[in-house]
């Protein structure tokens, strides 16, 4: 840190626009920067007033000098407490998994979005947010049908059921969920169970594009549409044509933008900029915000006849503390999944492990977890992740002023038995939610619920309709 206070961050990369785009998104935080061209740079600068200074480091995984892993591996011997973070391409997953084996902290992908990296800063000084980073979900794109997405949690699996009702439909979908929940994961299985599946989904993070570009990336624009439009532009709209436009951080779209996007959805029309006509368009468009969109609108942050233009089917994700009973089969579907990356391998999890993750709170959600388990199996040495392997977890899990489970949610592995006031549940409310439970954890073979569950098919499909239970709302 400086004297006067500004954490002070290093990059090492010989690109200067991704020198500029880092520097501008870290002094949104109060951040200062110092680059370095190429790793000798760096070393050099190490023994420098600034280079004593420093908060982080930001290596590219491509230096003109040396290779991204030995850089790691030197800067981590010559200052072992410094967190340093790699920006690696999209897909290489086997040079980050050497970076952090040589001493990284962890690692963004390009192109580099500003709250990924924000995050990633945060951490690095020390916030309460473990692994809260790019999700691996991006990092390792594998979009999951429904019947593959892990939760058996009563209102998870009311929003699944609602959004894959949703999926064969061409309309609107509105997705809400704290940052992490899984909000592109359930976007994509929309995707992959409608008549649209046969091209692939656009998506668009509307946070991360600058405010002058977001129409032309959108709706495109012509050429000569204003200077520096040098050529016809496609924007993102008319490439989803025949698809799906995913729209994350919808609430982030300026006014302007979302008067544009209203028209697109009245009118089944598409204006580029500069365009002297409409063009017409076949667009399902799924948005996703990480804030309550009726709060924005009531805040006067969103047009309210554009979110009630999106919001015909509302989709609504829990947060992980509140399915803590998920924790244990989301840990080992998520530990299947890392096994398959390049220089990785299978590793069992051990109960005290899942125990530690299962208390923890996750305000990361989804996310923070993936990571963490990412982090703890590139340095596992042994054949099985145990809590030792969770060491900042583990310290703040004996933190008063960590986010911690509440007790009562964890009841019965998924069902609630107390209400609020901290009186017993109607039995009827917990037997609809146990037989929803049951259908999840069965994947729908309703042979095997009613065989589980010690009664027949049809007191089963007798109850779906007395306690109002739709068969895909387990």
């Amino acid at each position: 840190m400086t004297q006067d206070g500004q954490r002070l961050l290093m990059v090492i990369d010989d690109e200067p626009a991704q020198r500029r785009l880092v520097a501008a998104i870290a002094g949104r935080r109060g951040w200062r920067t110092i680059v370095a061209g190429d790793a000798a740079v760096a070393m050099a600068m190490l023994d420098t007033p600034d280079g004593m200074a420093l908060d982080a480091v930001l290596v590219d995984h491509w230096s003109p000098d040396r290779d991204a892993a030995a850089l790691v591996a030197e800067l981590h011997a010559t200052r072992p407490a410094l967190p340093i973070l790699l920006l690696t391409a999209n897909g290489s997953i086997a040079g980050a998994v050497a970076a952090m084996r040589a001493g990284a902290s962890d690692f963004l992908v390009k192109p580099l979005a500003a709250d990924r990296l924000l995050a990633a800063l945060d951490a690095a000084v020390g916030a309460h947010h473990v692994g809260e980073l790019r999700p691996l979900s991006e990092k390792l794109s594998e979009p999951l049908p429904f019947d593959a997405i892990v939760g058996s949690a009563p209102r998870f699996r009311t929003a699944l059921a609602i959004a894959a009702k949703a999926a064969r439909a061409r309309v609107p979908v509105v997705i809400e969920g704290e940052g992490g929940t899984g909000k592109q994961v359930v976007a994509e299985a929309i995707h992959a169970a409608s008549p649209r599946a046969r091209r692939p989904m656009i998506r668009v993070d509307c946070a991360a594009i600058a405010t002058n570009l977001i129409e032309s990336e959108l709706f495109g624009h012509e050429r000569g549409a204003f200077p520096g439009a040098f050529e016809r532009r496609t924007g993102r709209i008319e490439a989803a044509d025949g698809s799906t436009l995913y729209l994350d951080g919808i609430g982030e779209l300026p006014f302007d933008a979302q008067v544009r996007l209203l028209r697109v959805l009245q009118s089944g029309e598409v204006h580029a900029v500069g365009a002297r006509h409409a063009r017409p368009i076949d667009v399902r468009i799924i948005a996703a915000s990480s804030k309550p969109l009726a709060d924005e609108v009531e805040a006067g942050r969103f047009r309210e006849d554009l979110y009630y233009q999106l919001n015909v089917v509302h989709v609504a994700i829990p947060p992980l503390r509140e399915r803590p009973g998920d924790i244990a089969a989301l840990a080992r579907h998520l530990m299947a999944r890392i096994a398959r990356q390049p220089g990785l391998r299978q590793l069992g999890i051990t109960d005290d492990a899942i125990a530690l993750l299962a208390g923890y709170g996750w305000p990361g959600n989804v996310r923070q977890l993936q990571n963490a388990l990412f982090r703890a199996a590139v340095r596992c040495e042994g054949d099985a992740l145990t809590r030792a392997d969770f060491p900042q977890i583990a310290t703040l899990a004996d933190d008063p002023d960590a986010v911690a489970v509440p007790p009562r949610a964890a009841d019965a592995g998924g069902v609630t038995l107390f209400a609020s006031d901290g009186n017993l549940r109607a039995l009827e409310e917990i037997e609809a939610d146990v037989i929803r439970l049951a259908i999840g954890h069965y994947r729908g073979r309703m042979s095997e619920v009613a065989r589980r569950l010690g009664i027949g098919r049809s007191t089963l499909y007798r109850k779906l309709g007395e306690l109002g239970i739709d068969q895909g709302a387990a």
